[in-house]
Parts: C-alpha cells; structure tokens; sequence
C-alpha cells in the first residue's frame, strides 16, 4: 500500500507542474491589418457550473466517474477523481473547442503516425470518448454477465484499465490504448487544472502536492531558501487581481 501511495504521488507530481494551469486549449490564427489581440480578453474564464452533463449522457457519465475514479482511487493523500471533480472537467471540454478539434486540420489522408506526429484520426475526442464508452459498455455486457463497468469490483476494473493502458484488451472497434492514453491525460488534467474549469474541486490537486496556485507574486518568498510555502493555494475566479 505505501509503495503505491508514493507511486502515485511522484505520478501525479511530475505532470503537475504543466498542466496545473494550461487547461484551456489553443489555435492557431492569423491575424492581418489589426492588433492581435481584442480589449478586456484576459478576463476570467467562465467559471464551470456544476450539476448536469453538457456532452455525457447518464450512463456514460456513471461510467465516467467509475473510470477516474480508480484512476485516482480515494485515499489518505486526496479524494478521488469523482470526488474531484474530474469527470465535469472532462464533460466539458468535450463539449467544448477540445472535444469539436477546433482549430485542427482534420481533412485526409489518415495514417499510422509516430507518437510525436500526433492524434492521426478522423474522429475528434468528443467522438472517441462515445465510441470508446460505447465499446467498453458492450465488452463488459460480454466478458461479466450483463454488468456495466461500473458495476465491477475495484479489483476487475484495474484490470481492465490496466488491459486498456497495455493495448491489450480488444474493445469493438477501438483501439483500447488509445483511449486510455486521451482518458489519463485528461484525467491529470482535470486534477490539477484551475477549478475554474471544474475539475479540482476545493484544489484538491493543488493540496496534495503544495501548489499555491494562481497567485500574482511571491515576493514576501523571495528571501526565504530552501523552506517549504505554505500558504494556500488559490484560484482564479477567487483571486482579487482576476476581478471583473
């Protein structure tokens, strides 16, 4: 127990750092004959609403929640995913620009690429995250007697992730790596993001590893070496320098 405890926590801490803050997405745009940019566009972002599915439907949300949250299982260093929030982070990106690959060349050819080159699929990761739920919903329907993956003990389901994580579990038509890769990157997204895109709910995340958070300066820290920070993190659509 304790060797996976610390496991996880070097896990977690060493994506942390990028992509505490960066969970919005960007394109590209060209700009010709005006400034690149529009007055007032720093403001906060939208702070996400809890409650309701914005892209998930119920049974793919209950499934969801059961995904993330043996991904980050509940234990004495956080809560879990659910608990954290991840599942609504990851709802809404989906229903947003990252699920739609907006800003994305997603025209032909299609071909096996190497990892550097990239997502190399018509489908854009809204459509993945439905075909692949749909795929593992009907697996397990198969391989456990009609149970839903939610419905499996703790123990079936990390063997199933750890299948999906290996490539080696043959979910209908979908490769079941690539699924589990897009599914853990926005897991630890949706754990160390902003709560204002809500996931990190109460900054779990940023509790766990001591991450400040979106503080304006640390000027009272400069002259203070090699001594932990302690004080609490902070999120955007709380910090007096992002009002509007």
């Amino acid at each position: 127990m304790v060797e996976r405890t610390i496991q996880r926590r070097q896990l977690l801490i060493s994506t942390a750092s990028i992509l505490a803050l960066f969970a919005g997405r960007a394109s590209g745009n060209t700009y010709s004959g005006s400034l690149p940019w529009q007055p007032d566009q720093n403001k906060i972002p939208p702070q996400v609403q809890p409650g309701g599915w914005t892209y998930f439907t119920p049974e793919e949300a209950v499934a969801i929640e059961a995904l993330v949250d043996r991904l980050i299982p509940t234990d004495e260093l956080s809560p879990g995913g659910k608990d954290a929030g991840i599942a609504v982070y990851i709802d809404r990106q989906l229903s947003g620009d990252f699920g739609n690959s907006a800003g994305l060349y997603l025209n032909p050819p299609f071909a096996e690429g190497v990892p550097g080159q990239g997502p190399q699929s018509p489908l854009t990761p809204a459509q993945r995250y439905r075909k692949s739920l749909a795929a593992l919903d009907q697996y397990c329907h198969s391989a456990y007697v009609g149970k839903a993956f939610a419905d499996l003990p703790p123990t079936t389901q990390d063997k199933i992730l750890t299948a999906m994580e290996a490539g080696t579990l043959q979910l209908p038509g979908i490769p079941s790596k690539v699924f589990f890769n897009l599914l853990w990157q926005n897991t630890q997204e949706g754990f160390f993001a902003d709560p204002v895109y809500g996931g990190n709910r109460d900054m779990v995340g940023w509790k766990m590893i001591g991450f400040p958070g979106a503080r304006y300066d640390y000027r009272d820290w400069i002259d203070k070496h090699n001594q932990p920070v302690t004080v609490p993190p902070i999120g955007i659509s709380i910090h007096p320098d992002w009002s509007t």
